[in-house]
C-alpha cells in the first residue's frame, strides 16, 4: 500500500485535534468523554499550580471546577487507576485490555509476592470482609521497611493491584482506596479472556486515536508497550500508513483522524502539564513542535534551565514558551517565563507575550489567585509586553 503523504503542519494539526486541543471543546461529554478520547490521563504527586490530572481537562475544557474533575475520575464509577502510561487514570472499559499486564505481574513478580505472602492473604481477606480500604486503614501506610520505603502491607496491596486481584477506582485525600474488581468492574468486562496480542492490538488502536498520527515508537510509548510488539501487530490493525514531511520514521494514522485533517478550528491557548499526553513523549514533542521538553523537578536547582515544574504554553497550534509557576499569598507567581527563540523575534514578541499573558491570567483565575506576579523572563525584552497583557 502506498503511504499517504502528510505535511508536518498537517500532522501537527491532526495530533492537536486528536488530543482535543483543536476545535470547540465538547463540554457535554465533559471529563468522562475526555478520558475516553485520550485513553489515559497520567497521575503524578507534584502539585504546584494544580495536580497534573486536573491540568489535563483544564487545558481542554477550560476553567472546569476542580471538584468536578475529581468526581469524574473517582466518583462516577467510570474509571480506574492502573499502569497505563506510568500510573494513570483509565476508562473502566479498558479493564479487559490490561489482562496481558496483569498476567505479567502475576507470572514475573513471584519474588515480590513471596516476600509478603502472609500480608497478601491478610490484605485480600480484609478487603473482602470490610469493603474498600486505604493502606492507612489496612494498617500499613507507615514506612516500616527499607524496601522502596513501604511496609509489607503496602507492598502486598500494590502487588494485588498490579496483579488485578484488587482495583483502585477511587481516592481519598490522594490515598488509593483498594477494592475488589468484582465490586467495581461491570460483569461483561470482568475477565482476563483476551490473549496478549488482542490486548496489545486494541491498545495500539486506542493510542492511535489519541495521537492521530504516530510512529511505531510513539504508539509503543503511549501505553508502555514493546516496540517489537507494535511493529509486529500494526499490519493487523486498520491504521493507515503515512509519511510525514520532516519525519525520518514511517508513521501510521487513525483513519478517523485523517477525515478531519483538512478541517480548521479554534486552537487552545493554555498552560500544559509537563505530564500532558500531548508532550509526555519528549521525542515526539520535539518532532511535532520543535520543542525540547524536560521536567526539571528532579534536577539540582542550580542546574535547572527553565524551572522546577515548567509548563509548556500552547497557542496557535504551537508551543511558544514555558512557565515555571508557583502560588504564594493569593498570587500566581511566574518564577520564570521563557519564550521559544522563534517566537521572540521583534515581529512576534508582542503577540507571543499576549498569548502567554492570557494563559497565565486564565490559569490564575481558575485556581483562585487574584493576581499574577512576574519574576524573570527570557529574553528580558519579553517582560514589558507580557506585563501589559496580564488581566488579573
Amino acid at each position: 500500500m502506498t503511504a499517504l503523504q502528510l505535511s508536518a503542519d498537517d500532522a501537527r494539526r491532526v495530533a492537536l485535534r486528536a488530543q482535543l486541543l483543536l476545535g470547540a471543546p465538547n463540554r457535554r461529554a465533559g471529563v468522562p468523554g475526555l478520558l475516553r478520547a485520550l485513553g489515559a490521563v497520567q497521575l503524578d504527586t507534584i502539585s504546584v499550580l494544580a495536580r497534573s490530572h486536573e491540568l489535563v481537562p483544564y487545558a481542554r475544557l477550560g476553567a472546569i471546577g476542580r471538584a468536578k474533575v475529581e468526581r469524574a475520575y473517582w466518583g462516577a464509577g467510570d474509571a480506574f487507576e492502573y499502569w497505563g502510561h506510568a500510573a494513570s487514570v483509565l476508562p473502566l472499559t479498558e479493564w479487559p485490555l490490561f489482562a496481558f499486564r496483569r498476567r505479567r505481574y502475576r507470572e514475573r513478580q513471584a519474588v515480590w509476592r513471596e516476600r509478603v505472602t502472609s500480608s497478601v492473604d491478610e490484605v485480600l481477606q480484609r478487603v473482602k470482609l470490610e469493603g474498600p480500604l486505604t493502606a492507612t486503614q489496612l494498617g500499613g501506610a507507615k514506612k516500616e521497611s527499607t524496601w522502596w520505603g513501604w511496609s509489607d502491607i503496602k507492598h502486598a496491596a500494590e502487588y494485588l493491584l498490579a496483579a488485578g486481584e484488587l482495583i483502585c477506582a477511587t481516592r481519598t485525600g490522594w490515598r488509593r482506596v483498594y477494592d475488589l474488581p468484582e465490586r467495581v468492574v461491570p460483569a461483561d468486562a470482568l475477565h482476563d479472556d483476551l490473549d496478549d496480542d488482542h490486548c496489545k492490538r486494541e491498545l495500539i488502536r486506542t493510542s492511535a486515536r489519541a495521537l492521530g498520527v504516530a510512529t511505531a515508537a510513539d504508539l509503543a510509548d503511549y501505553f508502555r508497550l514493546q516496540n517489537r510488539d507494535v511493529v509486529r501487530l500494526l499490519p493487523e490493525t486498520d491504521l493507515v500508513p503515512v509519511t510525514v514531511g520532516g519525519w525520518t520514521s514511517p508513521a501510521w494514522a487513525d483513519p478517523a483522524a485523517l477525515d478531519a485533517a483538512a478541517a480548521r478550528g479554534r486552537h487552545r491557548t493554555t498552560l500544559l502539564s509537563p505530564f500532558d499526553s500531548l508532550v509526555w513523549d519528549r521525542k515526539r514533542a520535539a518532532r511535532l513542535f520543535g520543542f525540547d521538553h524536560r521536567l526539571e523537578a528532579y534536577v539540582p536547582k542550580d542546574k535547572r534551565q527553565h524551572g522546577y515544574f515548567t509548563m509548556p504554553v500552547l497557542a496557535g497550534g504551537s508551543l511558544i514558551g514555558r512557565v515555571d509557576p508557583a502560588r504564594e499569598n493569593g498570587a500566581l507567581v511566574a518564577r520564570q517565563v521563557t519564550v521559544e527563540p522563534q517566537f521572540a523575534t521583534p515581529a512576534r514578541i508582542d503577540a507571543t507575550a499576549a498569548s502567554i499573558g492570557h494563559a497565565l491570567s486564565e490559569a490564575a483565575r481558575w485556581v483562585g489567585c487574584d493576581r499574577v506576579a512576574l519574576e524573570r523572563t527570557a529574553p528580558a525584552k519579553a517582560a514589558a509586553p507580557l506585563r501589559a497583557s496580564l488581566s488579573v
